[in-house]
């Protein structure tokens, strides 16, 4: 099928059924559909769009996420996951001011030169904010893709995604490049999606070599489903006498990077022990009930124990990694989601 042909069929289809009224299209301006892009990986619309109207609330523009401090802007993301995204973008937007006069640049390889910012998402913010001829190759656009041409082999090899890449700006065309960008997100978003896919809803169904040959479950092809190892952790729940609990801020890198958490041990002994260090608490733990919480790479079983009457001892109260915090004030701390949820049924 002619690339136009392709196109044509794809921008009509959105004008009818294409989503219309997503917060960062409305204005479209680079800053937002940069923003939007990068929550918008590994992450559904419909969880994004209180996170993107709320984190836009506190950080307006390029400039306010410049000047926040990492601890706003975590605690603004927190709940999202995958925090190295906010870390990327706080960073991206200071590098933005010092060097690109505190605007994202215009430029394919400058923009994917940013932390946090790849050919794709470089592509997304070229066409939809811009107008430019620039092509993406998200998860959606490659289940598109894949179907539409029955490109056989793993969709995350090499080959593959060079091929798709060819493709897609093959099919690019010469003009409403932003609708366009959205319309073939919109539709592997909403029609072509990974299970149950809506063939008869979808406007290239005629033309699908997936369809034709009666495959479409079988594409895109992925790697053989490996089994996701399990990691057990203990996190002490420190209650002082008047009722704040003890947070502790994680480092910078690996899991829950700069966010609030709990202390946390290996098992109850070192629970016992973490605490009777840390606090003058030397009383039995009450063990509360597990949490669940699966990464991209690992599930991670949490077992809260709650340790009561605690007062933190002289030799670390400043340090500025612990602090106590007062129920009602932990809404204003940057908390993982599984923290949040074990600190709001506390008994």
């Amino acid at each position: 099928m002619p690339a136009f042909d392709f196109a044509e069929q794809l921008l009509a289809w959105h004008a009818r059924e294409g989503r219309h009224d997503l917060p960062w299209q409305h204005p479209r301006s680079d800053y937002r559909v940069w923003l939007s892009e990068i929550m918008l990986q590994q992450t559904q619309v419909r969880t994004v769009i209180p996170y993107f109207e709320n984190f836009l609330s506190r950080f307006p523009s390029l400039r306010a996420l410049a000047d926040a401090s990492e601890q706003d802007v975590m605690q603004a993301w927190a709940g999202l996951g995958y925090y190295s995204r906010a870390r990327n973008l706080h960073q991206t937007a200071r590098i933005c001011v010092q060097r690109h006069g505190g605007e994202l640049p215009r430029d394919l390889d400058a923009l994917t030169a940013l932390p946090g910012i790849g050919r794709s998402t470089a592509g997304a913010i070229l066409s939809q904010a811009h107008g430019g001829r620039y092509a993406i190759v998200d998860g959606n656009v490659k289940r598109v893709l894949t179907r539409f041409f029955a490109i056989a082999g793993n969709a995350a090899s090499t080959a593959v995604g060079k091929k798709l890449w060819e493709l897609a700006e093959s099919l690019l065309p010469h003009e409403r490049m932003a609708d366009y960008s959205q319309a073939i997100m919109d539709l592997g978003a909403t029609v072509c999606t990974r299970s149950k896919p809506a063939c008869t809803r979808c406007p290239l169904a005629r033309n699908c070599m997936a369809l034709q040959t009666d495959s479409v479950a079988r594409f895109p092809e992925r790697k053989a489903a490996v089994k996701i190892p399990q990691r057990e952790t203990f996190m002490l729940i420190m209650r002082s006498t008047s009722g704040e609990i003890l947070l502790e801020r994680r480092p910078g890198k690996g899991i829950w990077g700069g966010l609030h958490s709990l202390p946390e041990a290996g098992d109850a002994d070192a629970a016992s022990q973490l605490a009777a260090k840390l606090t003058n608490s030397h009383t039995r733990p009450q063990a509360l009930t597990p949490v669940k919480h699966v990464f991209s790479h690992f599930r991670l079983n949490i077992r809260p124990l709650l340790f009561g009457d605690c007062a933190l001892k002289a030799q670390i109260a400043d340090n500025d990694a612990r602090l106590w915090v007062a129920r009602a004030e932990l809404p204003q701390y940057g908390l993982p989601a599984p923290i949040k949820k074990i600190l709001t049924s506390l008994p």
